[in-house]
């Protein structure tokens, strides 16, 4: 049959998929071709690219021929393939009992599982290959093997598959890695006949698996009606609590299986039970649009009017998820159309929110108040303008809505709709009355708004029904003062051409030109220019453009201002020119453009201080630098005498007076009192400067018009190194003021001990003084200085109010209704913080109920901010498919979970559209009110085990 003679073929050869003969010939049996391909030097243990090897693919055929022969020559019986499939795992999947009892026999270890947790024994008990089972439970599985085995068996309702693993293994509430038991999964599915094999054994019927859940917990919220009633007769507690106090009344009622409610109800559910929150059955009905749950439960008198903590009502919950058809039962049933959330929030208000237009008809028609209002003010029609729900805005003005109507700070629903740009809203409003100048307690009007939003749209809607371009809040702000500090150019052009003001004057004395100088909005400052505005425009104190640009270190605004002729020596009220400023602010390329455009580095304020005097107060070396090159004066004195290198002395500025001193500063100049540089360093103890001054030639012994000398100065302020260095350096200790004060007595009046002491021992104790009493009171001597002060840097007050305005609005949105509710992919749920039953890889694989994971949610609040909440399987649904087979694994759909109420998407986060059109941060609480944990719909054997949820969390 085979040549002896020696081929040059490689014998190992493989395809793309890296399929060799030894595999070929081992799936098709051939027997005496594999031991030839053997003894040619086939490896045994070749692997294709997806890691099966010959043993893996005669296990999967069933070829028990092969599979001897391939372990008689060495193949490995525990090989995995890329996603750890063994050859014993394909040989249970397939039912090749004898090709199972081989391996095993020869050493195969079924406790291996897959990357995705199956064993050998799981997927013969998912494929109902009872023998197989048989074989693996004779061959001792122990440990983990067996845990997800008895789950699997539940799931299936294989009775015959858990009886085996029963009489292996006496527990018959052993739990997967959740903490959930085989019951938990038989109650799940409704599998009666596992379940009561299961409590036959011995099963806890309350056995509470991760956060307090039962198997009743979870049969309610399946529906699984049967098995309820199997739990109830193996005495299951019909008000167990969970870890959030959901009851089986409260899953039931949430998933809406309206037969189970009437059962639990009538074996005596507390139909008034509440979750941590205040979360009632009723609740739960209502936000799943549940009518006839929500029937049952009213029926059998569950109060229709039953309030969570925060003082929702069904109604709430019903308007909120726009359930008209239980909204409308509620009502029939005498619930009340205008109760009050805990903030003041009516269902109507909360239909308005999530625009719910049937639910507001269906309000209305029963009385609801169409001007209720929140504490804060708010009415139905102030939600709707700012949520832009235009249709709700057109429906409560026919009923008789007010367009002008103010919440407590003065807004209307056009202040409203203006700050959450809903154009729409503005046009309908105005066409129906609204006051387009209506102005709020800090008398912003819509047009101030809009100004500063920069929504041209709606500026221009105001504008045309004759809003006032030039109308001022409290701090006298107009729109145009408001646009130009935004840069709103556009804004700015059209306020200009309905005849906006340019020199009208904040509070605090800005023109519109100012602020845009002052916030570097250039665009806007060449346009104000190009319409008009004079450049050198005066504000409070003779402040120019110019003035603002160089203190807030706006070069390019500098620039254009200049270039448009600005003044570069324009001096505002107490003297300071641009250059002032700059020297002080150490704006050095401003500083340089102000030279260049022929500022005067020898400008002097009103009471004579230079740039060089602000740059040396400040210790700026480089403009200091900057403007000595330039012609500062440096024995330039002010009015009092101070030169440059005083103020460097008084601020210990060494390297700045280095400078000075190198361009000629005289160390021993004196201010009009007599003071020279040495006096002020040893008065404010600046040793630094006291050396250095000394060292360059200053007079030590120099007096002042009182006959102070510098070791007089440093005595009296107490500054003992000084007072050292300058009896080291030859100051005479005995010298005398003009009232006959020695350095010693003054520290000795003062309480110097330090420096008394150091004095002491110098001063000749014949010296006596003129002073008469020993009660005279010693009055201090002390330097001239600088009290100018530049102009006020707070030119907010105007944007202050429109901020508070806006905050408090935001609040207004965000503080008052409490309760959490969300969608959560097609099926609404209320979130309790306690994400019940999610999906556990464990048991997923084998059908298993999900674990457990606590979540919270953020109350208090009227609408709070949407949050991203996973909640999803980690399990793949990818297998590899060696020679196109796959492994067979179940799945479980759904999760056992306390969600949030249903919403409309991302237009739901009213906090955030707030925060973004004010753009001022918001307050909100941080105590957690949340609804009660339900499980989603869903079947398991349809699903994918991947299943991937993810659920936006919102608040309203």
């Amino acid at each position: 049959m085979f040549s002896n003679a020696p081929s040059r073929t490689d014998i190992n050869t493989s395809n793309a998929n890296g399929l060799n003969s030894l595999h070929l010939a081992s799936k098709e049996g051939h027997s005496e071709v594999v031991r030839e391909l053997i003894k040619r030097q086939a490896q045994v243990d070749a692997a294709t690219r997806k890691g099966n090897t010959a043993l893996h693919i005669a296990s999967l055929a069933g070829q028990s021929l092969i599979v001897t022969i391939l372990v008689e020559n060495g193949a490995n019986v525990n090989v995995q393939s890329v996603n750890g499939f063994t050859p014993l795992y394909m040989a249970a999947q397939e039912n090749h009992e004898d090709v199972v009892r081989y391996l095993l026999n020869h050493g195969a270890n079924q406790a291996l599982s897959t990357e995705d947790g199956f064993t050998p024994l799981a997927v013969a008990l998912q494929q109902g290959h009872d023998r197989v089972v048989a074989v693996l439970l004779e061959n001792d599985a122990k440990g983990k093997v067996r845990l997800p085995a008895l789950h699997i068996a539940a799931k299936k309702d294989d009775t015959k598959a858990a009886t085996l693993l029963l009489q292996n293994e006496h527990n018959p509430d052993v739990t997967s890695k959740s903490g959930f038991t085989p019951l938990h999964i038989a109650a799940h599915y409704g599998h009666e006949n596992v379940g009561q094999l299961l409590l036959d054994k011995g099963a806890n019927v309350n056995y509470q698996a991760r956060h307090n859940i039962s198997p009743l917990h979870v049969a309610t919220k399946w529906g699984r009606i049967n098995m309820a009633n199997v739990l109830l007769a193996r005495g299951a507690i019909i008000d167990s609590r969970t870890k959030d106090l959901l009851t089986p009344l409260h899953c039931a009622a949430r998933s809406g299986h309206d037969q189970v409610v009437d059962l639990l109800v009538v074996q005596g559910a507390p139909i008034s039970a509440k979750t941590k929150n205040g979360l009632a059955p009723l609740h739960m009905a209502a936000q799943g649009d549940h009518v006839d749950a929500a029937r049952t439960l009213l029926y059998h008198r569950a109060p229709v009017d039953d309030v969570t903590v925060d003082y929702l009502t069904p109604l709430h919950v019903a308007a909120h998820c726009g359930h008209v058809r239980v909204a409308k039962l509620l009502l029939d049933r005498s619930a009340d159309p205008n109760s009050r959330a805990l903030n003041g929030f009516t269902p109507l208000h909360i239909a308005c929110k999530k625009n719910r237009i049937k639910v507001v008809e269906l309000l209305l028609k029963y009385r609801a108040a169409i001007e209720a209002t929140t504490e804060s003010g708010l009415t139905p029609l102030h939600v709707a303008a700012f949520m832009g729900a235009i249709n709700i805005v057109i429906y409560l003005l026919q009923q008789g809505a007010n367009p002008d109507v103010e919440t407590v700070r003065g807004e209307t629903p056009l202040h409203l709709a203006a700050r959450a740009n809903q154009t729409d809203v503005v046009r309908v409003l105005i066409r129906n009355g609204a006051k387009v100048d209506a102005q709020a307690r800090e008398l912003q009007t819509p047009l101030h708004i809009a100004s500063r939003l920069g929504n041209t749209d709606i500026v221009v809607l105001l504008l045309q029904a004759g809003a006032n371009s030039n109308a001022t809040t409290r701090d006298q702000y107009s729109p145009l003062h408001i646009a130009a500090k935004e840069g709103q150019e556009e804004v700015v052009g059209i306020l200009l051409d309905h005849n906006a003001n340019k020199s009208l004057l904040t509070k605090k004395g800005f023109t519109p030109l100012h602020l845009a100088s002052k916030y570097g909005n250039l665009e806007v400052v060449r346009l104000l220019l190009e319409r008009g505005t004079p450049v050198d425009i005066e504000g409070k104190n003779q402040v120019t453009p110019l003035h603002v640009a160089a203190h807030y270190n706006n070069d390019k605004v500098a620039m254009l201002l200049l270039e448009n002729g600005a003044s570069a020596k324009a001096a505002a009220k107490n003297g300071y020119t641009p250059l002032h400023i700059a020297a002080k602010k150490n704006q050095m390329e401003i500083a340089s453009t102000l030279l260049q455009f022929n500022a005067d580095p020898n400008a002097k304020s009103k009471a004579g201080f230079s740039p060089l005097h602000l740059a040396a107060q400040e210790g700026h070396k480089e403009i200091t630098g900057l403007l000595l090159e330039n012609g500062s004066d440096v024995q330039a004195k002010a009015n009092n005498g101070l030169t440059a290198m005083h103020l460097c002395a008084q601020e210990d500025h060494v390297q700045c007076a280095k400078i000075l001193h190198d361009s000629g500063s005289e160390v021993n100049s004196k201010t009009n009192a007599g003071y020279t540089p040495l006096h002020v360093a040893c008065h404010f103890g600046q040793l630094n400067m006291v050396k250095f001054l000394v060292d360059n030639g200053a007079d030590v012994g120099e007096k002042t018009r009182a006959s102070y000398t510098p070791l007089h100065q440093a005595a009296q302020q107490g500054h003992n190194n000084c007072v050292r260095y300058l009896l080291d350096n030859g100051a005479s200790p005995n010298e005398q003021t003009a009232t006959g004060q020695t350095p010693l007595s003054i520290a000795q009046r003062l309480g110097y001990v330090s420096v008394v002491e150091t004095l002491r021992t110098v001063t000749e104790t014949t010296v006596i003084t003129e002073t008469t009493t020993v009660d005279e009171r010693y009055k201090p001597q002390n330097p001239e200085a600088m009290n100018e002060t530049m102009f006020s840097e707070s030119e907010d007050e105007g944007q202050a109010a429109e901020h508070e305005a806006a905050a408090a609005h935001a609040k207004d949105f965000s503080d008052n209704l409490t309760q959490g509710l969300q969608d959560s992919t097609g099926v609404h749920m209320i979130h309790t913080g306690e994400q019940l039953l999610q999906r556990s890889q464990e048991l997923e694989n084998g059908g298993a109920i999900p674990k457990v994971n606590s979540g919270g949610m953020s109350p208090d609040k009227e609408f709070a901010k949407i949050a991203p909440v996973a909640t999803s399987s980690p399990i793949a649904t990818s297998h590899s498919q060696p020679l196109g087979i796959a492994p067979r694994a179940g799945s479980i759909s759904g999760q056992f979970q306390q969600q949030p109420l249903h919403g409309a998407g991302p237009e739901d986060n009213l906090e955030e559209l707030v925060r973004r059109a004010q753009n001022h941060p918001i307050h909100t609480g941080n105590y957690d009110t949340s609804g009660a944990a339900m499980l989603e719909n869903g079947h398991a054997d349809n699903v994918p085990i991947g299943h991937h949820v993810t659920q936006p969390r919102l608040v309203f």
